[in-house]
């Protein structure tokens, strides 16, 4: 299950940095559409966001069902 959060969190992050390479790319000639590079870009963050919603759900669903444990930061007694 920590694999598969791992994965999506990776997942996230390209998500993310293709939205920053369409926002930031731009395309030499007269033919290329703006309109079509915000389009990819919308998809990307909205892609983003549907993973980072499904990775909540599956973070929650897993600590219900026992598969994982709020472990926090070792304290030294």
């Amino acid at each position: 299950m920590k694999v598969l959060m791992v994965v999506v969190l990776v997942a996230v992050l390209v998500a993310l940095g293709s939205a920053g390479f369409f926002m930031l790319r731009r395309d030499p000639g007269a033919a290329s559409d703006p309109a079509s590079r915000d389009r990819r870009m919308a998809r990307a963050l909205a892609v983003r966001v549907g993973l980072c919603v499904a990775l909540f759900i599956v973070i929650l669903i897993s600590w219900a069902m026992g598969w994982v444990r709020p472990g926090g930061l070792p304290v030294p007694a």
